[in-house]
């Protein structure tokens, strides 16, 4: 009986969807190698207890996986590796979220679909929930920064993921520039062949 193909999951950022250009380039890369029931991108819903119960009903559905996460996203995706020994790539992870979220409090607008919401103090409490204190597995993650990301300090990341694969590029987004070029090494490292 054969091993059934990895999969990946991409988790987005804070106020993003699946229709943001990472998840776009991810799709046009499985798709054009035959494989887009091996992608996952949900839509997170901005409560962290429900984004994170969206994630686990994705992980349970999918088989075996990897993930990818950004921004916000990279902070789940820590928790969701430690929780369940799994493989990672972080792209400019969110590091301690609830120091920077705060400032968001109140009515906000997703940036790809519009849509108003708000965003209640309570939720960002419960992003220390899924802290991650200390990096257990640290050969199961793959730190991808850029120095020039305008939304988070990529020292952060530097320090908090020292001791895991580590990519820090000069210049750059925090959206990432140039993802792309970087899909290869991702999914090489995910254990995902195509």
């Amino acid at each position: 009986m054969s091993v059934p193909a990895t999969s990946l999951i991409y988790i987005h950022g804070f106020n993003s969807s699946p229709a943001s250009f990472k998840a776009g380039v991810l799709r046009r890369v499985f798709e054009q190698a035959g494989a887009a029931d091996r992608l996952h991108i949900p839509a997170l819903p901005p409560e962290p207890r429900r984004a994170m119960a969206l994630l686990e009903a994705t992980l349970a559905a999918a088989g075996p996986c990897a993930l990818l996460g950004s921004s916000l996203g990279g902070f789940y995706a820590t928790w969701l590796a430690a929780h369940h020994d799994l493989r990672a790539a972080l792209v400019n992870p969110a590091v301690r979220p609830w120091r920077l979220l705060d400032k968001y409090t109140g009515i906000n607008h997703n940036y790809h679909t519009g849509e108003a919401y708000r965003l209640d103090p309570a939720w960002v409490a419960q992003l220390r929930h899924y802290e991650v204190p200390v990096i257990e597995r640290p050969e199961q993650l793959l730190l991808l920064t850029q120095t020039g990301d305008e939304s988070l300090d990529w020292r952060d990341g530097w320090e908090y993921y020292a001791d895991c694969h580590l990519y820090r590029g000069l210049g750059g987004s925090h959206g990432f520039d140039d993802f792309d070029a970087f899909v290869p090494l991702v999914l090489r490292f995910c254990g995902i062949e195509l």
